[in-house]
């Protein structure tokens, strides 16, 4: 997409290659299912080349330059609504044995019965190649009267989508043959991607689907928006009560945290049901269609720049010195990710209770231990805790209540509501499996307990953190009665109403 996010009634941009004669774009909403809205097209159909990889890595392309693929455009009609998009692009193959103006329109007329003989694409089948999604806005925030934004994590995205096809893996990534260059007039020191690569659709359908499915059929009404909006407008959030963090939202830039930090001050809310969140710096380049970060991945078997300084909570010139945890409450500092392939598999004794009477539980019927009885578990029986998981620095009382400590950074007002010990914790950065990674740079020795940590503090408005990437998905699913209680109390609480009817 040439931007991933458009207002209604303004010019999509996107780039397609293709070696068939022409392709239609088929647009579907995600909301309480994944519905078809429209199909333009046909569009002509030309090829393209990836860039070839700058580092002379054989057969894998560039993941720092924009591969200027043919652009298209398509008008956002004025009555979409507000929400996030799939664009799935179908081609059609037209013959070539047309000697006539009929034959040609017989030709034709086949291609355009084969492009529609491709089936719908349903919930079952969000992910894949030869999809990419976009939010689509009103013209004004906050215009259809939603309390709620939501943020859709972009940059994370682009960070892991390695502009794979379904037959070919270019593996360009920032994690796959990163590229990375000291600092010059175009950006910083660091790893530069580009936000115009191709790719496909998994993290949208992991997190994101079920829990949008789960807000609309709740009734929630809510408008949506992408790291660079968040970025680039500093006066986004003022037209509402709550922002939404989901899943897996690792890669943030300067302005985007000072935005979301400032709407805190001023009373706004957060709700942080990801994991992971802003634990790289990102700097915005080339107009904002690309960023450069400075990380500690690896290019080829060296790591160019060690240590890291775009890591948001080590102190100068290691690093950014804004622990992230001052502005979520917890970091994966304090946590960690497991073993396996994505997602994996991983516990299910989920979160033990703690302040069984806060607000948070109201309704859920769960116990913390305070009657003389076991403390019940929040989410147990389901895969909560994970795929990656965030804490805070804790110790525990004379009655083994865990409490923050604040010595990581985490607010003084932070209360833990949910813990989950990460046990046992292993120790071994390059292959990071259980527990947090330690970078031998940084910390040579694992400095303390880590624990997947649930929790909110308040600092001007509520910041709500679930500590888990997996939560939306267990509460998107209604896995768990008291995971999908806890939302709602949430929800309804930090958006300064319950839920709206949403538009027909």
């Amino acid at each position: 997409m040439e931007r991933e996010s458009v207002p209604v009634g303004r010019l999509l941009g996107f780039h397609v290659s293709t070696d068939a004669e022409e392709f239609r774009v088929r647009f579907y909403r995600l909301g309480k299912e994944l519905s078809f809205v429209a199909e333009t097209g046909p569009y002509p159909g030309v090829p393209a080349a990836p860039p070839p990889h700058p580092d002379g890595v054989p057969e894998h392309a560039s993941p720092a330059v924009d591969w200027n693929w043919p652009p298209y455009q398509y008008v956002v009609p004025d009555d979409w609504r507000p929400g996030i998009y799939l664009a799935q692009f179908v081609e059609e193959q037209r013959d070539f044995e047309a000697q006539s103006d009929v034959d040609e329109r017989r030709d034709v007329e086949r291609a355009e019965r084969r492009a529609r003989s491709v089936p719908l694409l349903d919930d079952a089948h969000i992910e894949g190649f030869e999809r990419e999604f976009f939010v689509v806005r009103p013209r004004r925030a906050g215009a259809t009267g939603a309390r709620i934004l939501y943020k859709k994590s972009t940059y994370t995205r682009h960070a892991y989508n390695r502009a794979d096809r379904a037959d070919v893996q270019r593996a360009a990534s920032l994690y796959d043959n990163p590229v990375h260059r000291p600092a010059g007039p175009d950006g910083p020191c660091g790893h530069r991607l580009s936000l115009h690569r191709p790719g496909g659709v998994i993290d949208l359908a992991y997190w994101d689907a079920p829990f949008i499915a789960w807000l609309e059929r709740g009734g929630y009404l809510v408008e949506y928006c992408t790291d660079l909006d968040l970025h680039e407008d500093p006066g986004l959030l003022s037209s509402y009560r709550l922002l939404l963090s989901v899943g897996h939202d690792e890669y943030w830039s300067a302005a985007m945290r000072d935005h979301v930090a400032d709407f805190v001050r001023g009373g706004g809310n957060v709700a942080f049901l990801s994991a992971n969140t802003c634990w790289w710096r990102v700097h915005p380049v080339d107009g904002n269609s690309a960023f450069v970060s400075d990380t500690d991945h690896h290019v080829g078997e060296e790591y160019p720049h060690l240590p890291a300084t775009d890591q948001w909570w080590p102190a100068p010139p290691d690093g950014v010195g804004e622990p992230e945890n001052a502005l979520t409450g917890v970091s994966f500092r304090n946590g960690g990710m497991w073993p396996g392939e994505w997602p994996g598999d991983r516990p299910r004794e989920g979160y033990r209770v703690q302040h069984a009477d806060h607000w948070v539980y109201e309704g859920t019927g769960l116990r913390d231990g305070s009657d003389g009885g076991p403390a019940d578990a929040l989410g147990a029986g389901t895969p909560l805790i994970g795929y990656e998981c965030d804490g805070a620095a804790f110790a525990r009382d004379a009655d083994g209540v865990a409490y923050a400590t604040g010595v990581d950074g985490t607010p003084e007002s932070f209360l833990i509501l949910g813990i989950y010990l990460l046990d046992p914790v292993h120790e071994d950065f390059h292959h990071l499996k259980w527990g947090h990674w330690n970078c031998p740079v940084r910390e040579a020795a694992i400095t303390g307990p880590r624990a997947a940590t649930m929790g909110l503090y308040t600092a001007g408005g509520t910041v709500f953190t679930a500590g888990t990437t997996d939560w939306p998905v267990v509460c998107g699913r209604e896995l768990d009665a008291g995971v999908v209680r806890v939302t709602r109390n949430v929800l309804d609480r930090l958006s300064g109403a319950g839920p709206a009817t949403p538009e027909r």
